[in-house]
């Protein structure tokens, strides 16, 4: 049955429900009102006569009386008009505090006969509070340095308000550099956390203004605000941390004042007061969790406070902060959930049917690994169990009927990933708190040959120094299986290849068993400069699998040629011996040393030094080309002969070297050259009256190792005018035109072959490259034993090839 009652033009809804009950001759009726709090003094609620059928005439008769049962006298009946009204505005949070439901009992008593109805009037929260928060000013410590993610604990705001009308969600001023999150705890209550989005710079902007607005869910909605000051900390950038970030910690109620509830430790990287930490509570630690545990600053130690009562409060939420006493302190904290128990003393239990282990790594997914069962003891809620395995793990969990598990492959298994899974199965019940039990078991994996050998290194490069010694280790290219047992038992081959049909297992041999290679001759560089071929690494498996890898070995040279003299030509072990005229002038081509190394480049340069010397003023020797020319005019007081010892070094280390020893004899000015030129016998020198010296230069060497030695010298020449020959003169060559040859040109191609180009000199001007004019003709006297002379030009400019 229901009313309305109308109030102030306001419409309220009341609600009301009549149960019946008769007990022997005493008729006790109950009646049950919802009115909303707040209403006005004298409002009626309801009809009490009409409700429960009174005739109203008799109510003063029957000496009608209204008792509240535990409260105050909020209400009162009309015994004219039978009518329930408002003797006292109620108000909802004073009388039920923060309850989530609000009675009000009362009794009327009628006599004659005597008849008891029991009343319930329930109060309705209204939106009549605004959230508030604890402190209107929130100050807040945050060092620059720290990173983006990091939350911050903001005080709660409270609504004395119930249900919807209590706080619903906070809101921030708008910020780069802030942000918040609305959580709701265990209790339901809802408290916001402030989130550092971007990085802090104290130097753009040492502190950040906020307002934070809590809001609650009535209609029309309340708020409250509250200054959120965040002031930004410049040095001491090592910030206590926890041993753990949550600590959950079950205490049993009744528990003595003074117990040790969790020791907290809390430990900073920094030293001296850096490194000194308190602790405290954050902001949106409750005041009640704050009277019923004492947090001891210095020790971290939590204790029992007050009193716990299971009925009262079931868990305590609270933040801890871990602060150091740097000049700008740093804080860390942790959360710390004490859950207060009372029933649900049975835990579940976990039974393994069947296990499977090992198992091998290609198992098909969706095979069955183990049958599990779980029971509890307990009933209802507390009875009700589930069963879970850890989320990182490739298994699934496949109920197969009531509380009874197959635990299933659900993805591909690697037993070189992972070798072996510690599977913990876990049972935990429904109950509040919650029991749990578990279970490990360790499966196995077996291996299969799934893996190719890897070579850390996809190509090789060694240097072998030339002149090693046979068997000599080169390197160990080894490679690496993860597979186990005879699946990663490798063995090493030199893949086949030939070069100059010669294989390479007749230069190299690898040891099959752990790579090492090693040289089976002795390397020349000047004859072999590189290898390439690959080695390859075969596992023991079924089927056995392989991989390789490529090898460039590199002759690397050393310094084992020492040079060797080509210019001017001696016989071995003798001495060269030149004329020159003694009018020669300063700064003349005396003669020029050339010195060749079939060492590579480095160890090939040469230079040229005097190791001996008849008078050091009168000679000078480039020490790059090996050219030897006066530094001054011959006078009478020179001695006729000069004997002058020449070395020529390399670069390598340590350098070897060659010498020459040339005799220099000065003569007088030269016999008179006639018009008509006479053949000089062959066993005169071409060197010295005419100052002309042949350059003999580098050659080429045949392809595949055969050299062929040819040796050519072309003369360009005319038959000359009958005439009487002057008598030559050793080392000289004469022209009909008295012309003399001044110097020459080295062409090399390799270290045979030297070719030289004639050039001719007139009236003191060098022409160089030009055809030799007809009728021209030169004497070459006195040339080497086995030296061979060959024309190759025509009419062009004369070039000799000589093979030495």
């Amino acid at each position: 049955m229901g009313s309305f009652v109308t109030m102030q033009s306001c419409r309220r809804y009341v609600v009301l429900v009549i149960f019946l009950s008769f007990i022997r001759n005493i008729s006790t009726s109950v009646t049950h009102y919802s009115i909303p709090e707040e209403m006005k003094e004298g409002s009626v609620v309801a009809n009490i006569a009409t409700d429960l059928s009174l005739d109203v005439k008799t109510l003063n008769q029957r000496k009608m009386r209204l008792d509240i049962v535990a409260n105050k006298k909020y209400l009162d009946v009309n015994k004219e008009t039978g009518e329930l009204y408002i003797v006292e505005k109620i108000d909802r949070e004073y009388m039920c505090l923060a309850k989530s439901s609000c009675y009000l009992k009362l009794e009327v008593i009628l006599e004659n006969p005597v008849r008891i109805f029991n009343i319930e009037v329930e109060i309705l929260d209204m939106n009549d509070n605004a959230p508030q928060f604890r402190r209107d000013t929130i100050h807040l410590d945050i060092s620059e340095a720290t990173p983006k993610g990091e939350r911050f604990s903001l005080s709660n705001a409270v609504d004395p308000d119930v249900g919807s009308n209590s706080v619903k969600t906070y809101h921030l001023s708008e910020s780069e550099h802030f942000n918040i999150e609305v959580q709701t705890g265990r209790d339901g209550s809802k408290f916001a956390e402030l989130i550092l989005t971007n990085s802090l710079d104290r130097e753009r902007q040492a502190v950040h203004n906020l307002i934070l607005t809590a809001v609650d869910g009535g209609t029309p909605a309340r708020s409250g605000t509250a200054s959120v000051i965040v002031r930004v900390l410049d040095t001491n950038d090592n910030t206590p941390t926890f041993d753990k970030i949550n600590y959950s910690i079950k205490i049993m109620e009744n528990s003595p004042i003074g117990s040790l509830v969790v020791h907290l430790n809390a430990t900073d990287l920094d030293e001296g007061s850096n490194s000194d930490i308190t602790y405290s509570y954050s902001l949106y630690t409750s005041e009640k969790t704050q009277e019923t545990f004492n947090l001891n600053p210095s020790s971290g130690e939590i204790t029992v406070k007050g009193m716990l009562n299971y009925e009262d409060f079931r868990m305590y939420d609270m933040e801890v902060i871990a602060t150091d006493k740097g000049a700008n302190s740093l804080s860390g904290q942790c959360t710390v959930n004490i859950l207060v128990e009372d029933m649900n003393d049975n835990h579940p239990e976990i039974s393994i049917k069947s296990f499977q282990s090992p198992v091998k790594e290609n198992i098909e997914l969706d095979t069955v690994i183990a049958v599990v069962s779980v029971s509890d003891k307990d009933s209802g809620d507390n009875g009700v169990v589930d069963l879970h395995i850890p989320d990182n793990m490739p298994f699934k969990l496949r109920e197969s009927s009531d509380n009874y598990y197959e635990l299933v492959v659900s993805e591909p298994l690697d037993r070189e990933r992972v070798p072996e899974y510690d599977i913990t199965f876990t049972v935990t019940d429904r109950g509040s708190p919650a029991l749990s039990d578990n279970e490990t078991m360790t499966l196995e994996l077996l291996d299969v040959n799934d893996n190719v050998p890897q070579f850390p290194q996809s190509f090789y490069t060694i240097r072998v120094e030339e002149n090693n010694a046979p068997g000599a280790l080169l390197s160990s290219p080894t490679a690496f299986d993860p597979d186990l047992h005879e699946n990663q038992y490798l063995v090493y081959f030199i893949l086949e290849r030939e070069i100059a049909n010669t294989s390479m297992s007749m230069l190299f041999s690898i040891n099959p068993e752990n790579g090492n290679l090693y040289a089976l001759k002795t390397f020349d560089y000047e004859i072999e400069k590189e290898f390439l071929f690959h080695i390859e690494a075969r596992d023991s498996g079924s089927p056995p699998l392989s991989s390789n890898v490529t090898v460039h070995i590199i002759i690397v040279d050393q310094n084992d040629n020492a040079p060797v003299i080509v210019s001017p030509w001696r016989a071995h072990g003798s001495v060269v011996e030149e004329k020159i005229p003694r009018s020669t002038d300063k700064g003349s081509l005396v003669s020029k040393v050339i010195a060749l190394d079939t060492d590579s480049v480095h160890n090939s340069r040469i230079t040229y030094q005097f190791l001996q010397v008849t008078d050091a003023t009168l000679f000078s020797l480039d020490q790059y080309n090996g050219e030897i020319r006066t530094m001054r005019m011959f006078s009478y007081r020179d001695p006729r002969h000069q004997r002058l010892v020449v070395v020529a070094k390399d670069n390598g280390q340590p350098a070897l070297s060659a010498t020459v020893t040339i005799k220099l004899s000065t003569v007088e000015t030269a016999v008179k050259a006639y018009s008509d030129m006479t053949e000089v016998p062959l066993e005169y020198d071409i060197f010295s009256d005419l100052n002309l010296y042949l350059v003999i230069g580098l050659g080429s060497v045949s392809f595949l190792l055969l050299i062929t030695i040819l040796v050519t010298i072309v003369i360009k020449c005319q038959k000359p005018k009958p005439s009487k020959a002057a008598p030559p003169c050793r080392n000289s060559v004469i022209s009909e035109r008295n012309s003399t040859i001044a110097d020459s040109t080295l062409v090399s191609n390799d270290a045979y072959w030297y070719s030289m180009l004639l050039a001719e000199t007139r009236k003191g001007k060098m022409v160089v490259r030009q055809p030799v004019p007809k009728g021209s003709r030169y004497i070459v006297s006195s040339l080497p034993r086995g030296t061979g002379l060959t024309d190759t030009s025509g009419s062009a400019a004369s070039t000799l090839q000589v093979r030495v």
